[in-house]
């Protein structure tokens, strides 16, 4: 194939250097993720009358537990004789090697406990911060694809199609064919990471519509079940166009990633089938579609018990 009818991803992927540290385009598109998550649940939290300062804990216990759980997965699920044996090189994180299952697993845990300990006084629970969380996770997951992207990794395999993407910066290649140095014929790939980056943000954007236009159609638990299936199915889909990450993969109908992409995909299904049938609305009941001034909550205590719920609850009760 000509260079015409392909793309030459020639960038980089160090943007800077001093000294011994250099700043990496995936560590800025990792670390961008959660700013953004954050501002998303500022946005959340103040639209539900959660307290914003209970975003400070979530960050934290977020942030550690994504870097912590993604490293442990790629350790134990795609090398685990190597890190077991060295297990000093586990601490190694800036010399890549991150799993997205084993970050999900993590940020599982962390949900948990972060509403296990604030969760009971301000009114929300797991599965409410699961929610929410589907959305910002989406839309991050698009940046650490992109991340993948510019240190040229986690590609897919040989294609003839007009937006083939050939990567001279590529680990695979540079130990072939030496650093930098491009094979004199070339050979174009499917670019996964751009495949899964548009998905996760066409994915993240419409959880994000359905939770700020449909709260009348979707239940508590709804958005998080549609993240699981659509996200692992996504990326169980593009496992089969991808390369092998790991030798023991050869060979195999069904590599690391999509085996663990199941049990996400079942989780998911189960979900949505308690949401639908439990039909619990999406927003907490201390939120109110119809804000009210203080001459209106006067009024409000003469209602009936049913007239003061929440207007979410209200409709997802069919009393509207």
């Amino acid at each position: 194939m000509s260079d015409f009818l392909s793309v030459v991803w020639n960038v980089d992927p160090v943007i800077f250097s001093i000294g011994k540290f250099s700043l990496r385009y995936y560590s800025l598109l990792f670390v961008a993720g959660f700013p953004l998550g954050y501002w998303l649940f500022y946005k959340f939290y103040k639209r539900e009358n959660v307290d914003v300062a209970l975003l400070e804990p979530l960050l934290y216990i977020l942030l550690i537990g994504t870097i912590v759980g993604a490293r442990l997965g790629h350790c134990l699920f795609y090398e685990p004789k190597f890190y077991l044996t060295h297990p000093i090189e586990i601490l190694k994180v800036w010399q890549g090697g991150l799993a997205s299952h084993g970050g999900v697993l993590a940020l599982v845990l962390c949900v948990f406990f972060y509403a296990h300990k604030y969760g009971r006084k301000n009114g929300f629970d797991a599965l409410w911060v699961f929610d929410r969380l589907a959305i910002a996770g989406s839309i991050a997951g698009c940046f650490i694809r992109l991340g993948n992207l510019f240190n040229s990794e986690i590609f897919g395999g040989p294609t003839t199609l007009p937006w083939g993407f050939k990567f001279p910066h590529s680990i695979e290649w540079a130990t072939v064919y030496g650093p930098g140095v491009y094979p004199p014929d070339g050979v174009a790939c499917h670019p996964t990471q751009i495949y899964e980056a548009l998905g996760y943000l066409i994915l993240g954007l419409v959880l994000l519509w359905l939770y700020w236009k449909r709260t009348d159609k979707v239940y508590k638990g709804s958005i998080f079940g549609i993240f699981l299936v659509a996200l692992f199915t996504l990326r169980f889909l593009i496992e089969f166009i991808k390369n092998d990450q790991v030798d023991f993969e050869a060979g195999m109908t069904l590599n690391m990633g999509q085996l663990l992409s199941i049990p996400f995909i079942l989780g998911g299904i189960i979900i949505l089938v308690w949401s639908i049938r439990h039909k619990l609305p999406l927003l907490r009941d201390g939120y109110d579609e119809e804000p009210h001034t203080p001459k209106d909550n006067d009024h409000r205590t003469n209602l009936s018990k049913e007239q003061r719920m929440s207007a979410s609850k209200r409709k997802a009760m069919g009393l509207q």
